[in-house]
């Protein structure tokens, strides 16, 4: 008979503590990365920001009930703002267009009118393709959201 050799001298011992150690490791190197890559689209103040899209969805309704109603005109490097129903409104307005996927590319301005009523907004360079395009009240009393496929020249309704 050979002499029994040491447990840290032999094969299955170490075999057995490899196993669970990898999965250590990797359960580690897994939350770190969870850790580093936060999800964007949790939010950490949910509440608050779920009574935010009621007023928001109070001031979309507050602007169909006053009828309010403007058509979006494109052409090149300009967006023309016209409205057509609801109470006369001359104050300014906030244009927001957000891209549907790349945040940087958002736009957020102030419109005023022009003396014959209608809104410009000189954009840097043309647009095009799927957006979304906010006309609030200067006051944000009210507010128009739609969805829109931009394109130049063309022509759409916001109500």
């Amino acid at each position: 008979m050979s002499p029994i050799q040491p447990w840290y001298k032999q094969f299955w011992p170490w075999f057995l503590i490899t196993l669970p150690l990898c999965a250590v490791i990797a359960s580690l190197a897994t939350m770190k990365i969870a850790v580093d890559n936060k999800d964007a689209l949790v939010a950490e103040e949910y509440y608050k920001e779920g009574k935010a899209i009621n007023m928001e969805l109070r001031e979309n309704k507050y602007a169909k009930q006053l009828g309010m109603q403007f058509s979006l005109d494109i052409t090149d490097n300009m967006l023309s703002f016209t409205q057509h129903g609801g109470p006369a409104y001359h104050a300014a307005l906030n244009v927001q267009l957000y891209h549907p996927t790349l945040a940087e590319k958002d736009i957020k301005l102030m419109a005023t009118a022009d003396a014959s009523g209608v809104y410009r907004v000189a954009l840097d360079k043309p647009i095009s393709g799927n957006w979304d395009v906010r006309l609030e009240s200067y006051d944000r009393q009210w507010r128009l959201h739609k969805r829109l496929d931009l394109k130049s020249p063309s022509q759409h309704w916001l109500n």
